[in-house]
């Protein structure tokens, strides 16, 4: 008897999995779906989804409801210092740092400061360990001022970080990618300054080695 309460627990939690991984794997069409904003990151999952049959009874869709393309969703781990100049995301496949303005640069200037050499020299260290060899350094602003200063703006404090780690790294053979987006893909409520000065930042990202947990 044991036995058999055993198994029929086992079939239940399977089934329960693939109602799991039917809806947060696939989505269900027909159905509203969230979706991300936009962003200037092209996705680098290159993971199988998980194979599930869209024909299964156990995964009780919705009359006249269809499974969604599969597709593997990153894991993300956020990390903010306390001051909010600094903040950090992992993937399962990349890194990427996002620096405030307020500590790289004086207003509205693409002249770094004195503790900016610090902060980006320790993001190249990062870089050094995961042996990236491609590096996306990325500028933004917030909505105040014209649209086409923030993008010239966010271009140069983007080409300023560059050269930093340009020099700290160099001889490691790696490419880098340099962009200024200006008042695009904003990360806070621009109709606060604290939103502002969040917006207000240089981004690097890279891949992350594989198998690197840190």
């Amino acid at each position: 008897m044991s036995a058999a309460i055993t198994t029929t627990q086992r079939a239940r939690s399977r089934v329960a999995m693939s109602v799991l991984v039917g809806v947060v794997a696939f989505g269900v069409a027909g159905v509203p779906q969230a979706s991300a904003d936009d962003s200037p990151y092209p996705s680098a999952s290159a993971e199988a989804p998980v194979k599930v049959d869209p024909n299964d009874t156990d995964l009780k869709l919705p009359d006249g409801a269809t499974l969604a393309a599969p597709k593997v969703l990153d894991i993300k781990s956020v990390v903010e210092d306390l001051g909010g100049d600094e903040r950090r995301e992992d993937t399962n496949t990349d890194i990427k740092f996002a620096l405030q303005a307020e500590v790289l640069f004086g207003k509205d200037s693409a002249k770094l400061s004195s503790a900016a050499n610090g902060r980006i020299n320790a993001i190249a260290a990062e870089i050094k360990k995961q042996d990236a060899k491609k590096v996306r350094v990325f500028g933004f602003t917030d909505n105040l001022g014209s649209s086409a200063h923030g993008d010239v703006l966010s271009k140069e404090r983007a080409e300023a970080v560059h050269n930093v780690l340009e020099t700290s790294l160099s001889g490691s053979g790696i490419t880098f990618e340099i962009r200024g987006y200006g008042e695009q893909y904003p990360i806070a409520d621009n109709s606060t300054e604290e939103g502002r000065k969040k917006n207000r930042r240089v981004e690097v990202s890279f891949l992350r080695a594989e198998g690197s947990q840190s």
